[in-house]
């Protein structure tokens, strides 16, 4: 049989083989939370601040990774521009020769408009306030608010009886004279009589004669009471002294009403015609008074604040005989039919006046007209899709359109969008635009080559016109 070993015994006999000493140095440890505060780490304990350094470093290398692979060399910040080289590389040195594309237009001739332009007001033709002439109480209101009424037209009626009483005593007391008058004559024909047969005083005569001719005078006084009766009883009907537009009515019916009354009825505007009164400068009064005094008729349009909206159009009227010097100013009236109530009263407009047209002028769009220090200038497109700087002198500029005094001709292609990216000499990719500014297809240059495929759309399809 395997006997086990004696394990025990060893045991025993390493403890008897210990030194004393060594066990009396032996300590028990003290429990994990009986340690105080201020015991020194061992130092195989990792450092917290040696931790955080660690990362940081860990971070910081991840970092300059990440960076190093977005921007190495060939590599594009979006994918269209990748693109935009690569086709570029094909024609040129690393895409350096590679056309800018641009939008384009064609100088052109036609006649243009020299306007004088001023803020203006429209002014009513006419306005009355209507008021009653006689006093009495407001019976009707023969009108709706905001009517159009013509010059006659009933308003409002008053109480008559007042007046037609008036009317009857004037009357009455015509009658009366009348019969007394009649009187006078009759016994003046008996003096006359009597005085041949010097049957009475000569002076009885002279006094019938004078008494006769007290009631005629009687009669026209009554007769002058009557027309002034008929004529207040004629007040109690309010009608308009004009025609036009009626605003809100300013008393009630059932009121009483005096014609010293200041607001009276209602006000009336009238609208058609209608007057602009507007200014301008008046160094452009040279502009202006020759056509005047020659008899012209200058042509006026209205617009809205914006200067967007055409209003109407009318004809110069009258020019002020002065200036203001508060503002350098001359005032201008302006008449215009109105016929579909466009102009409204107090209404702020935008007047130009038409004062000279240009014949067959050269205009290209005012997007193309660019300003240096030294010069004004275009680029001019040229037959071999490149382009050059060429300086210009603007006449005017009028809407969307430069009218250009010398530098161009009709035909001429200039660059109208895209010229932050030109240079003298550059090569363009055209895409022309119609009058609207919409791209209409590519350009083509002398013997109709390059810019565009056939059909007339430019290399890579067309392209939207930038705004």
């Amino acid at each position: 049989m395997i006997s086990e070993p004696p394990v025990k015994e060893d045991v025993k006999q390493e403890k008897r083989a210990v030194p004393a000493t060594a066990r009396e140095t032996e300590k028990p440890a003290a429990p994990p939370d009986t340690m105080t505060p201020d015991t020194p780490d061992t130092p195989d304990e990792p450092q917290p601040r040696r931790r955080w350094l660690r990362w940081l470093l860990i971070l910081g290398a991840v970092a300059v990774a990440i960076y190093l692979f977005a921007h190495r060399p060939g590599q594009n910040k979006n994918p269209g521009q990748g693109q935009d080289q690569a086709r570029g590389a094909a024609g040129g040195k690393g895409g350096q020769d590679r056309p800018v594309p641009v939008l384009a237009a064609a100088a052109k001739t036609k006649d243009v408009g020299v306007y004088l332009t001023g803020l203006g007001t429209v002014a009513p033709l006419n306005t009355v306030g209507v008021k009653s002439r006689v006093d009495g109480q407001l019976l009707r209101i023969a009108f709706h608010e905001g009517q159009i009424v013509h010059a006659g037209d009933l308003l409002a009626e008053l109480d008559p009886r007042p007046f037609q009483v008036q009317l009857m005593q004037a009357e009455g007391q015509k009658a009366k004279d009348e019969a007394a008058l009649q009187n006078a004559r009759v016994d003046l024909k008996r003096y006359q009589v009597l005085i041949q047969e010097d049957s009475i005083p000569r002076q009885q005569l002279d006094t019938q004669a004078a008494t006769v001719a007290q009631f005629e005078a009687a009669l026209k006084s009554d007769q002058a009471l009557i027309e002034s009766a008929k004529l207040n009883l004629s007040y109690a009907r309010v009608t308009a002294p004009a025609g036009g537009r009626v605003g809100l009515r300013l008393v009630d019916v059932g009121n009483i009403v005096h014609a010293s009354d200041p607001n009276g009825i209602v006000v009336i505007t009238q609208l058609q015609p209608i007057d602009v009164l507007f200014t301008i400068p008046a160094d452009h009064l040279s502009q202006v008074l020759p056509k005047v005094h020659a008899g012209q008729s200058l042509a006026v349009d209205a617009y809205d604040r914006d200067l967007k909206n055409k209003l109407a159009t009318g004809n110069l009227l009258a020019v002020d005989n002065q200036i203001d010097p508060t503002t350098g100013t001359v005032r201008l009236k302006a008449l215009f039919p109105n016929g579909d109530e466009a102009l409204f009263p107090n209404q702020f407009v935008n007047a130009r006046l038409l004062v000279d047209t240009l014949r067959g002028a050269v205009t290209v769009p005012a997007a193309a007209i660019q300003r240096s220090p030294q010069s004004t200038f275009v680029y001019l497109v040229k037959p071999d899709h490149t382009v050059e700087s060429r300086n210009v002198a603007v006449q005017m500029t009028e809407g969307d359109d430069a009218t250009i005094q010398s530098g161009l001709s009709a035909g001429d292609v200039v660059v109208v969008d895209g010229v932050d990216k030109l240079r003298p000499g550059a090569k363009v990719d055209v895409t022309m635009a119609d009058a609207a500014g919409n791209h209409t297809g590519g350009y083509r240059g002398a013997g109709g080559a390059g810019g565009a495929r056939s059909g007339g759309a430019p290399a890579g399809g067309p392209r939207k016109a930038r705004s």
